[in-house]
């Protein structure tokens, strides 16, 4: 039995809309993520999300090592017997917003990937999670709500905070499109596998942690000028924000999104600057 809605059923338990759970039952999408996510036999994967273990069984057939982050304990009779055949496979039960990744990974916190298909509404933390970790994945390999994916991949024009950040860590790409109809429930939203390739390191020149202050900062107030939204998020003077700007070499009226990664580490940059002759 692989239909998660019988699968459900049969161990008396229903999807829980709070949880956001939506389970693939589709075996080509399953098939389609997990040959994405993994790409090497001796890859270990976490995953985050098992659900009732379809994703999970696809991995474990392809990699040295599956361990799989669950929240809903009550999935833990399917997943115990379905996974049973799979050495390779490990359960830990928790919220992976509250697990450290290298804790999770143990030896190979160094060297893992990530594959999941993931509650929608905490994508985006699940995605800071785990790219600000200490122990970074080699690759991230998530299915997500289209919108979202879009987002990751956007371009100078339309950049949000979220799209900074990840281009900040990884490269990403859409590797596949999904309808509503490959999981149940059905979303109402079409959804998207997004390949992550993690950067060994950043793509632009600025301390990572005055970066995201000065992107934090920027995207504050997104439908205001550069100027205002920095001044008001740094807690200067207009005036102030202004200059900073001219100095990095960016007119103080554009808008957020129209910047580039390097024109918010040059932003980055002068603010280090600034702050430092402050002293």
């Amino acid at each position: 039995m692989t239909n998660p809605r019988e699968m459900l059923t049969a161990y008396g338990l229903s999807p829980k809309k709070a949880l956001g759970q939506n389970f693939l039952h589709d075996p080509n999408a399953v098939e389609k993520i997990a040959s994405i996510g993994v790409q090497s036999a001796d890859e270990a994967v976490l995953e985050i999300g098992p659900g009732v273990g379809a994703l999970t069984e696809a991995l474990a057939k392809r990699a040295r090592r599956v361990v799989a982050v669950e929240l809903d304990e009550s999935l833990t009779p399917i997943l115990h017997d379905r996974l049973k055949p799979y050495a390779n496979v490990e359960i830990v039960y928790g919220d992976i917003l509250k697990q450290d990744p290298a804790a999770v990974m143990g030896a190979d916190a160094k060297n893992y990937v990530v594959a999941a298909n993931v509650p929608y509404y905490i994508t985006s933390a699940i995605l800071r999670h785990l790219l600000e970790s200490s122990a970074k994945p080699r690759r991230l390999t998530i299915m997500m709500q289209m919108e979202v994916a879009e987002k990751l991949i956007a371009k100078p024009g339309d950049m949000s905070l979220l799209t900074v950040s990840v281009q900040y860590y990884a490269k990403a790409q859409i590797a596949a499109k999904f309808p509503p109809a490959v999981f149940f429930p059905r979303p109402d939203v079409y959804s998207a596998v997004v390949r992550l390739d993690v950067f060994e390191t950043p793509p632009v020149d600025a301390p990572e942690a005055v970066f995201f202050q000065v992107a934090r900062a920027g995207f504050s107030q997104k439908r205001k000028q550069l100027k205002n939204s920095l001044g008001s998020g740094l807690h200067i003077e207009t005036a102030e924000a202004a200059a900073l700007c001219i100095t990095a070499g960016i007119d103080p009226q554009r808008r957020p999104e129209t910047l580039t990664l390097a024109e918010w580490a040059a932003l980055a940059r002068a603010w280090e600057g600034k702050s430092s002759a402050a002293i």
